[in-house]
């Protein structure tokens, strides 16, 4: 007869039988810990600055002693981010002033304009986000002013025709360290 070595078939199954079982129990005995979390959602939007320059009339008359109703405007629109909102303002064929002498056809800027300094004629303020349309008129009293001196002899010594010009630009505030910057970025070529 033979001797068998090692274990038998019938031990082997029933050995395996007895792990299964005892890892059945135990496994439906012992719970884990565990949590999860749902996603995280990210949505970006696209911030826009707009703005319009308006004026109700561009043809003007001088006549000594009349002042010129003159209403540029400049609005940023409702959504626009918060902003530095700049103005140029551009003289040509201007009347130039000799020596003493004091300008007889003036503007000023209104009040709550900032000149920039180093830009001649370039003027800011900071707009801040809104969801209404804000304007913001560029002349003070919205108008120009001709003093009653102003004679027939100084009128014809201007050789062509005297023109203001008003530009607008609006540039984001945020990442913009101050007017200058915001100014620099909006006008990269001066």
């Amino acid at each position: 007869m033979r001797k068998k070595r090692g274990i038998s078939t019938r031990a082997l199954i029933a050995v395996l039988a007895l792990t299964l079982l005892i890892g059945c129990s135990l496994g439906g005995t012992m719970a884990w810990l565990m949590d999860s979390t749902g996603p995280v959602t990210n949505t970006f939007t696209v911030g826009d600055i707009k703005i319009y320059l308006t004026e109700t009339t561009t043809e003007y008359k001088i006549v000594p002693g009349v002042d010129i109703e003159k209403d540029p405007k400049v609005t940023v629109k409702d959504g626009s981010e918060a902003c530095w909102l700049f103005v140029k303002v551009e003289e040509t064929n201007w009347p130039e002033l000799k020596d003493g002498q004091t300008r007889k056809v003036n503007y000023a800027i209104a009040d709550d304009w900032t000149p920039l300094t180093g830009h001649i004629g370039v003027y800011y303020r900071e707009v801040p986000a809104a969801e209404t349309d804000q304007d913001f008129y560029v002349l003070e009293g919205n108008k120009v002013t001709v003093s009653e001196n102003l004679t027939k002899a100084e009128i014809n010594a201007i050789a062509t025709t005297p023109i203001l010009s008003f530009t607008a630009y609006a540039v984001q505030q945020e990442g913009m360290a101050d007017a200058a910057a915001a100014w620099a970025a909006a006008n990269p070529h001066p």
